[in-house]
């Protein structure tokens, strides 16, 4: 369904799912498990998994905080997309790795809801993306200092959000891990 031409394929982005992103992050531990689910199911089937990993001056390159994780490990091969942006489009060659795999739908989990998986989504169906958020595989920090609804309402109005947003010509959507289809 997407509007790009020649892009039947489909894959996983994994967003900053890093240890200073996730140090705070709602559910932590089970929205980790889930997206390692999903590599492995994406990894079974073929299908692309993109590694997306931000820095910025609280984040630096190279530091223990810029680091994935250390329950999901990237595999040689998957392609790594650098950010400085929200957008995980923006500045980055994250759309040429897309052509490169005849991409035109994604699958989105990671982190932080309110930010970067927002962001991306927006970017992925602006640039004529088919963008399937997993409800049960994103998460964000507790921001209510700031004004902002608790992690799991953040969460909850972001799925709800994002199941019901339409643009012409492409899907936007939202699925439980156990029901993704790559």
């Amino acid at each position: 369904m997407t509007t790009l031409s020649d892009r039947p394929n489909t894959a996983l982005l994994v967003i900053d799912v890093q240890n200073g992103v996730m140090a705070d992050a709602h559910d932590r531990d089970q929205v980790i498990a889930r997206i390692s689910s999903l590599i492995d199911k994406a990894r079974t089937a073929d299908v692309p998994v993109i590694w997306i990993q931000h820095s910025d001056e609280d984040m630096p390159q190279g530091t223990t905080s810029w680091e994935y994780v250390p329950e999901l490990k990237r595999h040689d091969g998957e392609p790594l997309v650098h950010k400085n942006y929200g957008d995980s489009f923006e500045a980055t060659t994250l759309e040429s790795v897309l052509d490169g795999h005849k991409v035109g739908r994604i699958v989105v989990a990671g982190a932080q809801t309110d930010i970067c998986i927002r962001s991306t989504l927006h970017g992925a169906i602006t640039r004529g993306y088919d963008a399937i958020l997993v409800a049960d595989a994103h998460t964000t920090e507790d921001l209510t200092q700031y004004g902002a609804p608790t992690p799991d309402k953040v969460i909850a109005h972001t799925n709800l959000y994002w199941k019901f947003h339409s643009a012409p010509g492409r899907e936007a959507g939202v699925v439980e891990t156990a029901d993704v289809t790559l």
